[in-house]
């Protein structure tokens, strides 16, 4: 049987282990195993939320509102834009989807990150679109300029902060950018963890009706994957002008997300203060795999995210400290698929760091 040709050149996005997996495949108990590798909320989905599902469960048989009307008009009074200016997705990858699948084809050239989120490059490449990466493995602007004038790509795709590694660009800094890029240029600035960024340094904070009304040819795309904690209930959103937004809705299948789904996102919302209050024990719990990292003598990269990438350079291989935590019951992302020897650690609750921290002792001292 043959396939679209373009899937010859396209790789299968591997998510982080899941707790069956490792059941299943180490006979571990489920009661001893800490999944830190998908970047979710370790405090679970606001109360609020939770109560609601509950309450409106028994509705699960009927197919959501496919207007999003009322999703739709808190995402717009939250960001000061109009809900014509909004496109709700089965998680922000959905939109960024559309977003790839209506403005690419072969002919089409795409600009990111060397090191950054992989569907960028698999949706791209499903469209037989080119892929230019910068050469460092961080957000490096200067690079992104010069790629920017000798390729002049239909797409350039900006993730603040960056997954998998963690930094984020000042804002300053990307609009002066922006006003370099063309208005027939796609721009999608991924603000998937924006929530942190903005919470740990005010000159990360993206506004987002500023932004695409400065910039036409930018979409902003969001989450409820991760400081809402709703990884589960698959809702994320696209933000900018109307043309833009239209355009995508001709790729939007009919209810693209579930009754409870939407149901959670409108609740959800309205839980600003267990969002703030998650975000504050996330960075609290960071400093303690910073401490430790120094401690051991490894580089980590500054994160503004839910997470913390260490890098172990010629110290130790991230393959087998991965390896060795899974077998332990924690699991952690190695990112030797992005040719970095480090691994990415989800901060956790207090609890589970700290079971961590002393599990990755023991597996480095076994590993000397």
């Amino acid at each position: 049987m043959q396939f679209n040709k373009v899937l010859d050149d396209v790789k299968i996005y591997e998510a982080g282990k899941p707790i069956e997996l490792v059941i299943r495949e180490y006979g571990v108990d489920e009661k001893d195993i800490i999944k830190l590798a998908s970047n979710e909320n370790p405090y679970g989905t606001s109360p609020k939320v939770t109560k609601k599902i509950q309450d409106i469960a028994k509705n699960m048989f009927m197919y959501p509102d496919d207007s999003m009307f009322e999703l739709k008009e808190a995402l717009a009074s939250k960001f000061k834009v109009e809900s014509s200016n909004i496109i709700i997705g089965s998680g922000s990858d959905q939109i960024l989807e559309f977003a790839i699948h209506a403005k690419c084809d072969e002919n089409s050239k795409l600009l990111m990150s060397n090191v950054t989120f992989a569907m960028y490059e698999i949706y791209g490449k499903q469209t037989g679109a080119k892929v230019i990466r910068t050469e460092d493995d961080e957000h490096n602007l200067d690079q992104f300029r010069k790629l920017y004038k000798e390729h002049k790509p239909d797409m350039v795709f900006l993730c603040l902060p960056n997954n998998p590694l963690g930094e984020c660009l000042d804002t300053k800094d990307v609009y002066s950018f922006l006003e370099e890029v063309d208005e027939k240029t796609l721009v999608v600035v991924d603000g998937a963890y924006h929530e942190y960024a903005a919470f740990k340094d005010e000159n990360k904070i993206i506004v987002v009706d500023e932004l695409i009304s400065k910039f036409p040819n930018v979409i902003y795309l969001g989450t409820f994957s991760k400081a809402y904690a709703l990884g589960g209930m698959r809702v994320g959103y696209g933000i900018a002008k109307k043309e833009i937004i239209q355009n995508l809705y001709k790729l939007r299948p009919p209810f693209n997300i579930t009754t409870l789904s939407l149901a959670a996102a409108i609740e959800a919302l309205k839980d600003e203060e267990f969002v703030t209050d998650c975000i504050r024990k996330n960075f609290e719990q960071m400093k303690r795999y910073e401490d430790y990292a120094k401690t051991k003598g490894f580089s980590f990269i500054e994160s503004y995210t839910n997470f913390i990438t260490i890098k172990f350079g010629n110290i130790y291989n991230s393959s087998e400290v991965a390896q060795n935590l899974l077998q332990e019951g924690i699991i952690v992302r190695d990112l030797k698929s992005y040719n970095l020897n480090a691994i990415r650690i989800t901060i956790g609750s207090d609890e589970q760091n700290t079971r961590v921290l002393k599990v990755l002792d023991e597996v480095l001292k076994n590993l000397k």
